[in-house]
C-alpha cells in the first residue's frame, strides 16, 4: 500500500521568520502521525534557512515513525546522518541561492563520490535514496552506486499540470507523467524502490498515485499550505485518502 512521507520543513520556515520557538515543528510531525504519515521528512540545509539541528535531534527522539533526512552529499551532512540514523538518508543537490530543490541529483556525474558516501550512511544501517529526475541514465547509476530508493522529481509534471490549466489529460501533463511511470519501471526492474515526490498537491497527486508500483509520496508545502485552514491532522488524513483512492481505483 501507498505511503506518505509529510515533509515539515516549512513548518520550521514561519519559525524562523521570526526567529522564535514556535510553531514546532516537532509539534508538526506528531499532529502529522495522527492524521495517518507513514513518516517524517526534513531536509536539514547547509545554510539552515529552516531546519535546525535541534529539531532533528529532537525528531529522532521522539517521533514514533520513520524519519526521512534530506540531505546534501557532504561530509558535514555524513556525519550528521551517521550520528543521527535516520531510518532514511535521501541526497539532494542543493543550492544556497535556489528557493526550493530544483532538479534532480546528478548521479551520472559524480558517481564515485556518491556511491562513497552512499556505503557509508549503510554501513551505519541507513537506507540512502537518490533524488534524480525522470530519466534513465540517472536511474542506471543510482543502481550501481548502491541506493536502494530513488525518488523521482515530480516537478516538471507538477508545472505542466498547472500550466495546463489542471487538465490531467492535456498532453504535456500525459508526457510527463508517462516519464515517470518508465522511469519507475527501471526502478523496479534494478531492484530499487520507488518513490516519487516535489509540488505535488491536492490537485495533481492522484495520476502519480495510480502509477504501478509506486511505493511512497513525500509531500510538504502543500500540506503545510493547508493545514493553516484545516489543521495539520486533517491536511495530512485528506492528503492520505486521495492516495489511497487513487491507488485503488
Amino acid at each position: 500500500m501507498i505511503e506518505l512521507g509529510v515533509n515539515i520543513d516549512h513548518v520550521a520556515t514561519v519559525r524562523e521568520a521570526r526567529k522564535t520557538h514556535e510553531p514546532d515543528p516537532v509539534w508538526a510531525a506528531v499532529e502529522a502521525h495522527l492524521g495517518g504519515a507513514d513518516g517524517i521528512t526534513v531536509h536539514l540545509r547547509e545554510d539552515r534557512r529552516h531546519i535546525q539541528d535541534r529539531d532533528v535531534r529532537r525528531l529522532r527522539e521522539l517521533t514514533h515513525i520513520k524519519l526521512n533526512l534530506e540531505m546534501a552529499a557532504t561530509e558535514e551532512m555524513v556525519g550528521i546522518a551517521c550520528q543521527l540514523k535516520p531510518e532514511m538518508a535521501m541526497l539532494v543537490p542543493e543550492g544556497r541561492h535556489e528557493i526550493t530543490t530544483e532538479g534532480g541529483l546528478d548521479v551520472a556525474g559524480q558517481e564515485a563520490r556518491l556511491r562513497d558516501v552512499v556505503a557509508r550512511l549503510a554501513h551505519e544501517g541507513i537506507v540512502t535514496s537518490a533524488f534524480i529526475d525522470a530519466e534513465l541514465p540517472q536511474v542506471e547509476a543510482a543502481a550501481r552506486i548502491g541506493v536502494r530508493v530513488c525518488e523521482i522529481h515530480t516537478g516538471p509534471y507538477a508545472h505542466a499540470f498547472y500550466s495546463r490549466g489542471r487538465d490531467a489529460e492535456s498532453a504535456s501533463v500525459v508526457a510527463e507523467l508517462d516519464k515517470i511511470r518508465i522511469a519507475g519501471a527501471a526502478i523496479r526492474a534494478a531492484g530499487m524502490r520507488f518513490n516519487a515526490g516535489h509540488a505535488l498537491n491536492y490537485f495533481n497527486v492522484q495520476p502519480v498515485a495510480a502509477l504501478p508500483g509506486i511505493r511512497e509520496l513525500h509531500i510538504g508545502h502543500a500540506i503545510v499550505s493547508r493545514a493553516i485552514f484545516v489543521g495539520m491532522r486533517e491536511a495530512v488524513a485528506e492528503m492520505k485518502r486521495l492516495m489511497r483512492e487513487a491507488q485503488c481505483g
